[in-house]
């Protein structure tokens, strides 16, 4: 890889980094695993994966993250969230716990465990602005949902809804930030986090500036 290759972490505190890593480096990204302080501070961009929102954040605060992460993002670091990683750049949380903090970054209200619980996990085909192709195949594993989003933040996806019923948002970006609902780590699609990819490099020529 040349010495132009982004650096990507995966914040791996928990969940599903491993499938992460491999779909960054399908996007040509040079993917490495975050736990520590010392760690986020070399790395170009972060993806926080999805998991169990509640647990991670606990984890990122126990290992002295979250303030770091907070600064980074503040200071125009590039993030992906997945699942977990939607509701950790979330400015508000719904249904989540009284105690629960986010990194924070998207102006957006995501409802946590929205489509139900682990037995009611779902796959669907998606529009995603930006992607050429086929729909993207989200994977919905107790997936939260964006309740609302302010007038910066960018729509990228919804979910259709049945019978009528209001469809809702899956995929966002707001800046360097980007989230979904949804796992594409989980399905050998890579054009998500080869987008993100494309985010990072931009903000790194737009930093050379």
């Amino acid at each position: 890889m040349s010495s132009s290759t982004p650096v990507i972490g995966v914040l791996a505190l928990q969940g599903d980094v491993r499938e992460h890593l491999i779909a960054l480096a399908e996007a040509d990204a040079l993917a490495r695993p975050v736990r520590r302080v010392e760690e986020l501070a070399e790395v170009d961009a972060l993806v926080i994966p999805g998991g169990e929102s509640t647990t991670m954040s606990n984890l990122a605060l126990a290992f002295g993250l979250m303030e770091p992460l907070r600064a980074r993002v503040a200071a125009g670091m590039p993030v992906y969230g997945s699942c977990a990683g939607m509701i950790m750049l979330a400015e508000k949380i719904l249904d989540g716990r009284e105690d629960q903090q986010s990194v924070g970054g998207i102006d957006m209200t995501v409802r946590r465990n929205a489509f139900g619980r682990q037995n009611e996990s779902f796959e669907s085909a998606i529009s995603f602005a930006h992607l050429d192709g086929e729909p993207v195949h989200g994977v919905f594993i107790r997936a939260p949902w964006v309740e609302s989003v302010g007038a910066g933040v960018e729509v990228l996806a919804e979910l259709p809804a049945a019978d009528g019923a209001e469809s809702r948002i899956v995929a966002v970006r707001q800046g360097n930030l980007l989230a979904t609902s949804f796992h594409p780590e989980l399905t050998g699609d890579h054009r998500v986090h080869a987008l993100f990819a494309r985010m990072v490099e931009q903000a790194l020529e737009a930093a050379r500036v």
